[in-house]
């Protein structure tokens, strides 16, 4: 019998894991790429095991290699944090070590850390967009105070954006977030929050995007605040989060979603990949070419 249980959850594991190394499909023609990826902090005091700087070091490689095969335009980033105890915030080994291995793109939404929160970066390509504008807002009782906590006190959380000018003129305004994984009501209030920030650019007819981590399902009722916004989630097939071991138990919580003239051109496709033997991040990243015009 112990055999026999042992076979059947070596088997739904497997299942789970679903597919390895089917590379992305090449962009459509005359979209925008966007894509968003949940990065999974540094701990910097911390030499070896899950997340420490040594394991930086081992997969820093497989991060760049995951990076350059989205091909993406514009990207999004989570989690996107070197931290340590009493640590000032300004350093980001991620961000700092993909800038320089990816010189054709820039990081928007980043900043000096005491004045702009530098851990949801938003990289775009140099030839193809100007950065027109960049924010931040904290999901809390006080959105607009850095670093605030969240609205049940614990971790902050936040959203940055940027409004971008493709080299057509076409105006692009991207907000990136982060709900809080596990406080319900925390996300619900996160979704309401950006509903209310975004609601004057979608009633001005801009195009906005909205990318990043909600720690929801497309049907949960945090993304029907999204969706009674304006936003149209893009649908994504199977897990985003995958316990950094490829083990896929329940549907996306990373999501791609447009409000305005936007239009998807092909369904939202998932990087289920390892690269240089070693998985990116505990969160695929998810990516999806976008009509603009």
């Amino acid at each position: 019998m112990r055999r026999l249980t042992a076979l059947f959850t070596l088997s739904l594991l497997l299942f789970a894991c679903g597919p390895q190394g089917i590379a992305l499909p090449p962009a459509h023609v005359d979209t925008v790429r966007i894509a968003t990826q949940n990065s999974h902090y540094i701990i910097l005091n911390k030499e070896k095991g899950s997340w420490s700087v040594g394991n930086w070091q081992d997969r820093r490689t497989s991060v760049d290699l995951a990076f350059k095969a989205l091909d993406a335009d514009i990207i999004g980033f989570q989690e996107m944090e070197s931290f340590a105890r009493g640590n000032d915030g300004s350093t980001n080994l991620a961000r700092d070590w993909l800038l320089d291995q990816n010189p054709d793109y820039a990081a928007g939404a980043s900043g000096d850390w005491r004045s702009f929160p530098s851990t949801q970066p938003i990289f775009y390509r140099r030839d193809r967009f100007t950065l027109l504008d960049q924010g931040w807002f904290f999901f809390s009782d006080t959105p607009d105070v850095i670093y605030s906590r969240t609205y049940d006190g614990s971790f902050p959380a936040f959203a940055s954006t940027v409004r971008l000018q493709d080299k057509d003129g076409t105006i692009l305004n991207v907000v990136n977030v982060h709900f809080e994984y596990k406080s319900g009501s925390n996300r619900l209030k996160s979704a309401a929050l950006v509903a209310s920030r975004m609601a004057p650019l979608i009633a001005a007819g801009e195009r906005v995007a909205l990318i990043g981590d909600i720690n929801a399902l497309r049907g949960s009722q945090t993304a029907q605040i999204l969706k009674d916004a304006g936003f149209s989630f893009l649908p994504t097939s199977g897990s985003t989060y995958h316990l950094n071991r490829g083990i896929n138990l329940f549907g996306a919580i990373d999501h791609i979603a447009l409000a305005g003239p936007l239009t998807p051109a092909a369904p939202a496709q998932v990087q289920r990949r390892k690269f240089d033997g070693r998985w990116p991040s505990d969160h695929y990243a998810v990516v999806a070419d976008i009509q603009t015009r």
